[in-house]
């Protein structure tokens, strides 16, 4: 009998600790991490958040964190980090021993050198309110999501940039609210019932504003597991009712020349940036 011999190539990797660390509020370092990491599909991770890290004394704490982590787990831990500034990243870098990618460093210096400008070294600056009609459109962009979640207001859906369609929990409540937070849209969504399909045509309050509506969909096996959290082992959740009303969205929307797509294997973040160009809001309410 044969024993084929493990290669290193074969081995899993090892799980890792993801350590987001920031002088202010960690978004920023955060989201690019994550863009990063999508491109290493077989890594898996915990990960751990560390913002407002903005004295020297807790870039010593924080750079101690990693490192118990990595006495602990044996594994060197992964570091994306944005400090501004320099006795800040210093700190921090001198003593942490995990595997450091610092965003903002990487590329100030360059940017300075082609300018011919200096950096501010201003902790937070992405996410200062820039003009007070911005915050508030988005303000009031989010309360006006909030109340037509889920079709329980009809009243001023002729003031929505986007309504989202599609069967219930297809992922139209998270969209419509990233939507409404990151780009001041306001975004409605509705659902589509089988008494719509029954019916063979879009609700009433729907058919005069098709320009504005966008379908989402989802494949019924993911349909069906979010339900039965929900709903277990009911009807509604069953694999056989995903599949038809499914079926039956899909072919309104075809049949409407509704635009919509699956939100099956995309993130919320591509889901919104398909909405915005399909419906060319990028210049609706522009949020910096």
């Amino acid at each position: 009998m044969f024993h084929t011999r493990q290669t290193e190539t074969d081995k899993k990797p090892a799980k890792r600790t993801v350590f987001i660390v920031s002088d202010a509020t960690a978004i920023t370092a955060e989201t690019l991490a994550h863009s990063v990491l999508t491109q290493f599909s077989d890594l898996e991770y915990d990960q751990v958040r560390i913002p407002f890290i903005d004295t020297p004394e807790k870039a010593f704490a924080a750079a101690n964190k990693i490192n118990d982590c990595y006495i602990k787990t044996g594994v060197r831990p992964l570091v994306f980090s944005t400090f501004v500034d320099l006795d800040i990243h210093k700190a921090f870098t001198e003593r942490c021993q995990g595997f450091r990618i610092e965003f903002f460093r990487s590329f100030i210096k360059e940017i300075e050198q082609e300018t011919g400008l200096k950096s501010a070294h201003s902790m937070g600056r992405s996410h200062v309110i820039k003009d007070e009609e911005r915050y508030n459109r988005r303000i009031e962009a989010i309360n006006y999501t909030l109340a037509h979640d889920d079709g329980q207001m009809n009243k001023g859906l002729n003031e929505a940039d986007v309504i989202l369609v599609g069967v219930s929990r297809s992922g139209k409540t998270p969209t419509s609210l990233f939507l409404a937070m990151q780009f001041g849209i306001k975004a409605a969504n509705y659902p589509l019932i089988p008494e719509d399909f029954e019916r063979g045509e879009l609700p009433e309050v729907l058919q005069g504003m098709r320009e504005k509506l966008f379908g989402l969909s989802i494949a019924p096996e993911r349909l069906s597991q979010i339900r039965n959290e929900r709903r277990p082992g009911s009807r509604y959740a069953s694999i056989e009712n995903c599949r038809e009303e499914i079926e039956a969205a899909e072919n309104m929307m075809r049949r409407e020349g509704i635009k919509w797509l699956s939100s099956t294997s995309r993130s919320i973040e591509e889901i919104s940036a398909t909405i915005m160009a399909e419906l060319n809001l990028h210049n609706a309410h522009k949020i910096e």
